[in-house]
C-alpha cells in the first residue's frame, strides 16, 4: 500500500481494534520479549523504522509502499506495552525518588554527624578552655599561697632571729653576771687563801723569831758559860 500523511495513519490506527497480543509475529522481527510477554517499546520503534525504510520507493513520487500487517502488529504491541511501560517508568521514578530520599537521609545524617562532631569539638574545646582556666587558677593560687607561705616564713625567720638575739643577748648578760660573781668569788677566794698563807707565814715567822731568840739564848748562855769555864781556869 502507499504511505498515507500522518493524519491518515491515525484515523486508521483509531479505526483499527487493539489486539490483545500480536497473533503473528512478523519474521526477522528483533523485538525483545520479557518474561511476562512485554514488548521492548524502543527496540519495536526502531523495528518499525526499520520497516518503513526497507519498504520500497514508488519512484519520482516520493511516496513508499508499506506492508501494513506487521507495521500494524509493531503498533498494536506497543499500544499494549504502553501501560506496562508508563509503570516501569513510574517504578524508576519511585525508585528515584527512594533513592534521592535515601541520599537526602545519608546527607542529613552526614550533617547531623559533622554537626554532633562540630558540637562534640566545640565541647571539647570548650572543656579544653575550662581547663586551661583551672589550671590558671590553680596556679595563681598556688603562686599566691607559695607568696603567703614565703612572707609567714620571713617573719617567722625574723621572729626566730630576735627571739635568738634576746636569749643571746639574755645569755652574755647571765654569763657576764655570773663571771662578775665567779671574779667577786675568786677575789674573796684569793683573799682568803693569802689570808690562811699570810697566818702560817706569820706563824712561821713567830716559829723562826722564837727559834732564834732560843739559839741566841742558847749561844748566850754557852758562851757566858764558856767564859765562866775560861775565867774559873785561869783562876786557879
Amino acid at each position: 500500500m502507499l504511505r498515507q500523511d500522518s493524519a491518515g495513519i491515525d484515523s486508521q490506527s483509531e479505526n483499527r481494534q487493539p489486539q490483545p497480543e500480536p497473533t503473528a509475529p512478523v519474521e526477522g522481527d528483533r523485538t525483545e520479549q520479557t518474561g511476562s510477554g512485554s514488548v521492548n517499546i524502543q527496540q519495536a520503534l526502531n523495528r518499525i523504522e526499520e520497516v518503513i525504510l526497507d519498504s520500497p520507493r514508488i519512484p519520482f513520487t516520493g511516496r513508499t509502499l508499506i506492508d501494513e500487517e506487521p507495521l500494524l502488529d509493531l503498533l498494536d504491541a506497543i499500544r499494549l506495552n504502553l501501560p506496562t511501560a508508563f509503570q516501569e517508568a513510574e517504578e524508576v521514578v519511585r525508585q528515584k525518588d527512594e533513592i534521592f530520599r535515601q541520599a537526602e537521609q545519608y546527607g542529613q545524617e552526614i550533617v547531623d554527624a559533622a554537626e554532633q562532631q562540630a558540637a562534640n569539638i566545640l565541647d571539647e574545646m570548650g572543656l579544653v578552655r575550662q581547663a586551661k582556666v583551672e589550671a590558671d587558677r590553680m596556679r595563681q593560687q598556688v603562686r599566691a599561697d607559695c607568696e603567703v607561705a614565703r612572707e609567714q616564713a620571713i617573719r617567722e625567720i625574723e621572729q626566730l632571729q630576735q627571739q635568738a638575739q634576746q636569749e643571746l643577748e639574755q645569755i652574755h648578760a647571765r654569763a657576764l653576771a655570773e663571771a662578775s660573781t665567779i671574779e667577786s668569788g675568786a677575789d674573796e677566794y684569793a683573799d682568803k687563801v693569802l689570808q690562811n698563807i699570810e697566818q702560817q707565814l706569820s706563824d712561821m715567822m713567830r716559829v723562826i723569831r722564837n727559834g732564834r731568840q732560843q739559839l741566841q739564848q742558847e749561844s748566850t748562855y754557852r758562851a757566858h758559860q764558856k767564859e765562866s769555864s775560861s775565867q774559873a781556869i785561869r783562876r786557879y
